[in-house]
């Protein structure tokens, strides 16, 4: 028996599947395959795609590692002002290669690789995240138990 229930796309059109339940090769989707192998490449994370100048790619793949040193800039002040002018190089190595996490959790992969380059200012704003909140280097940082009660408590307390 057949779903009478007419399926139709984003676009209006049917979905990009044959009857057989396979993925049509249409144009939309070899153009969403070609980005999203463009994206993997200026990420550091796949092969650079054909047909592509390598110089721009390069040009733009550092370009996004320096936007990304700034976002961590803002949230870690102190450690980009300890690196001086070898925050964004030093930002731009360390996060080469890795995936897109945020600002924050950016610049905390950073101001651990950097710990033994650091200043007392820098090390402190690195242990006052690492004293609040528990970070394992993968996931999205999380309040540590002690962070959580001491809110609870402030909280109740009103």
């Amino acid at each position: 028996m057949t779903d009478p229930t007419p399926r139709v796309g984003a676009s209006g059109d049917s979905p990009p599947f044959s009857g057989a339940g396979r993925p049509k090769h249409t144009a939309a989707t070899n153009l969403a395959a070609r980005q999203a192998a463009l994206v993997d490449s200026l990420l550091g994370a796949g092969p650079d795609p054909e047909g592509l100048d390598p110089a721009r790619l390069a040009a733009t793949r550092s370009a996004l590692l320096r936007k990304r040193a700034g976002e961590a800039a803002r949230h870690w002040p102190l450690l980009a002002s300890a690196l001086g002018r070898d925050w964004v190089p030093f930002a731009s190595e360390v996060l080469a290669g890795r995936p897109v996490a945020g600002g924050l959790r950016d610049g905390w992969d950073v101001a651990r690789a950097a710990r033994d380059r650091l200043g007392e200012g820098a090390l402190r704003e690195l242990a006052e995240r690492e004293q609040a909140l528990r970070y394992d280097g993968a996931s999205a940082p999380r309040p540590r138990l002690r962070t959580r009660l001491a809110s609870a408590l402030r909280r109740r307390g009103r």
